[in-house]
């Protein structure tokens, strides 16, 4: 159990370092599975104990090769990091399975991508390091343009590209960012910096601001904050199903980040620097709120709806935390996940409505499905809908609902009209694409339909398909039914966050005196 904190990241790289060994086709795709799958389950199993353990309120400290964090991987484990670990787990099994129907075979090192996508994923929630925190980063990136690349061709590999040289470009930042803040404060570990950040002379400060805004700009470009939206909606588009279904984890990380470094560098104790960023982050969050839901409107394909939604989710939750009241936080994170299941869940059933349609694919115009298939596709997209859209009596509501009462008197005048308005929007947005998709009446041409049969289409879906889609929906629906155990856990999670002594404090006590940075 000393072990535990290193298992979320150690596992997947033994899965992925594994499956490399037997990609060659001689092996065959049993094994290949196989190896996947033991390797994601171990990593499930290694969550639900992280979760456990921390939800006893515990701050697990563990320090990679005994190395001292200056120079090595220093991991902190509490009630958050555990809760994005296991969100990254239940999602990415989903994923897996999809995946597992057929498409893996068609991408090259699937698999081995698959897991270091994990790696990369759950060391940004683990780390304790903010440079650390850049690595994992790159790790899980570099993952991600093997998985949006691999068997594509024309317009993918043109969304592929500015994906790239976008991360590229926003990764030179980030390092620019963590040279200036080893400068400044000389060091990059999280606990030493919430120190060092509140002791720093009044001379330094407009340096820290300069040097701290740009770390969060970062970030922001990474949970796809107005104005730095713009390569999402191309990417997450063209990416396949499985893949655009574990890309909505991405946009929470760098969601997480900010909540991360915000609470330890820019909380109450940080004196002058206490909130710093939020002037800025809550306008373009509310902006950018405004402009997804009419994304959500505008929207000609059913892709591009859930790609808008995704960035639904992630300015809503730069609102709740951008509140900075532990309501507000405990309700985003409950929303956080459920809205990752969610969006994950209506990519899955874009790509069952864009194979069952033939030539009309997943635009939003007047063709309806292939026969035999409207009443499936139709409940999947009912549940996943009233549940994003934030209608009773499923999870959105729980969340949206706990997120209203919690807002402060001083927030309610913009905070309400602007969420409820937002749902209003999204409501009108996915009743005009259910219609338009499974209600109506005009039928689909005999070429479509044959096109979509001969394609296995949504009549004929794969049985993975159609049990990852049920499996990531059963999420939302069990959240709605026993909503009191996650919600005591986000709250103690929101507690934990805004009075983080006590983290800093267990990761300091770790490194002996003559070791400290």
């Amino acid at each position: 159990m000393s072990q535990l904190p290193i298992l979320p990241i150690l596992l997947p790289l033994l899965g992925g370092a594994l499956s490399l060994f037997v990609e060659h086709r001689r092996v065959g795709t049993v094994v290949q599975r196989s190896v996947g799958w033991i390797s994601m389950l171990a990593t499930f199993a290694a969550a639900v104990m992280l979760v456990a353990r921390a939800g006893n309120g515990e701050v697990m400290v563990y320090l990679v090769g005994d190395w001292p964090a200056r120079i090595g991987i220093a991991l902190v484990v509490d009630r958050l990091a555990a809760l994005m670990v296991l969100t990254t787990s239940l999602l990415a099994a989903a994923c897996l399975l999809h995946a597992c129907s057929g498409w893996d075979r068609r991408a090259p090192h699937f698999h081995a991508l698959f897991q270091f996508q994990l790696v990369g994923l759950n060391g940004a929630f683990l780390t304790g390091d903010i440079f650390n925190l850049f690595v994992f980063f790159e790790v899980m990136l570099i993952a991600s343009y093997g998985l949006l690349l691999s068997g594509g061709r024309g317009v993918r590999m043109s969304a592929g590209l500015h994906y790239v040289v976008f991360n590229v470009a926003s990764a030179t930042l980030f390092l620019i960012a963590l040279g200036l803040v080893y400068g400044l404060f000389g060091t990059l570990n999280m606990a030493e910096l919430a120190v060092r950040v509140a002791e720093l002379p009044a001379r330094d400060l407009p340096l820290a601001k300069a040097t701290l805004g740009l770390l969060l700009v970062v970030f922001c470009a990474k949970a796809a904050l107005l104005p730095l939206y713009l390569w999402l909606p191309e990417t997450y588009t063209r990416a396949p199903a499985a893949v655009a279904a574990l890309f909505v984890i991405m946009t929470k990380v760098g969601i997480y980040a900010v909540l991360r470094v915000g609470s330890l560098l820019l909380g109450e104790p940080a004196g002058a620097l206490a909130g710093y960023g939020w002037g800025w982050m809550l306008p373009a969050a509310i902006a950018g709120l405004v402009l997804s839901a009419l994304g959500v409107m505008a929207a000609t394909r059913l892709r591009v709806l859930v790609v808008y939604l995704v960035l639904v989710s992630a300015t809503t939750l730069f609102i709740a935390f951008g509140l900075r009241e532990p309501g507000t936080i405990a309700a985003g994170l409950y929303y956080l996940v459920h809205s990752s299941f969610v969006a994950a869940a209506l990519f899955l059933i874009a790509d069952l409505v864009r194979r069952g349609r033939g030539d009309a694919g997943d635009a939003l115009r007047a063709f309806a499905p292939a026969p035999g298939v409207r009443t499936m596709a139709g409940v999947m997209f009912l549940v996943a809908g009233v549940s994003i859209a934030g209608l009773p009596p499923l999870s959105g509501f729980i969340g949206k609902t706990l997120l209203l009462q919690a807002v402060p008197d001083a927030a309610v005048r913009w905070a309400w009209p602007v969420i409820l308005g937002s749902s209003m929007l999204v409501v009108v947005g996915m009743t005009r694409a259910g219609t338009r998709i499974f209600w109506k009446p005009a039928p689909i041409a005999a070429a479509a339909a044959e096109h979509a049969a001969s394609a296995g289409g949504l009549g004929r879906a794969r049985l993975p398909e159609t049990l990852a889609t049920m499996l990531l929906l059963s999420y939302g629906v069990a959240m709605a039914l026993a909503p009191a155990p996650i919600l005591r856990y986000t709250q103690a999670a929101a507690g934990q966050l805004l009075a983080p002594a006590a983290l800093v404090e267990q990761l300091r006590a770790t490194l002996p005196q003559g070791r400290r940075p």
